[in-house]
C-alpha cells in the first residue's frame, strides 16, 4: 500500500514538473539529457575558446622570438664594435696622434713600494 501511494506521489511530481523526469531511453531522464547537452556545447565552445588563444599566443611567442633574434644579433655587432673601438693598439695610436703621448722609456719608469 505505501509503495503505491509513493508511486501516486512521484506520478503527481512528474505531472506537475511538466514530465521533465520521464524515463527516455537506456533510462535517462529529459533533465539529464538536457543538463548533458548543455554541458556538451559548454565544453565545445570551451575547446574552440582555448584552441583560438592558443593559436593567438603562439602568432605572439613567434613574433617575440623573432625580435629576440634581431635584438641578439645587433648585440652580438655591438660587442664587435665595442671591442674594435677599446682595443689597446687602436687607443695607443690616437693617444700618439692626437695627444702627442708616447711609450715612457725603461729608466724613466719608477716603481712604488706600498
Amino acid at each position: 500500500m505505501a509503495a503505491v501511494a509513493e508511486q501516486r506521489k512521484t506520478g503527481r511530481l512528474n505531472a506537475r514538473v511538466g514530465g521533465l523526469y520521464r524515463k527516455l531511453f537506456f533510462g535517462a531522464t529529459l533533465f539529464s539529457v538536457v543538463v548533458l547537452a548543455v554541458i556538451n556545447l559548454m565544453t565545445a565552445f570551451a575547446v574552440v575558446t582555448v584552441t583560438h588563444q592558443t593559436r593567438v599566443q603562439y602568432a605572439r611567442l613567434q613574433t617575440l622570438e623573432h625580435e629576440r633574434d634581431a635584438l641578439q644579433a645587433n648585440w652580438s655587432r655591438l660587442l664587435l664594435e665595442e671591442s674594435t673601438w677599446s682595443s689597446p693598439s687602436r687607443i695607443e695610436a690616437i693617444a700618439q696622434q692626437r695627444l702627442q703621448m708616447k711609450v715612457p722609456a725603461a729608466d724613466a719608469t719608477r716603481v712604488l713600494k706600498p
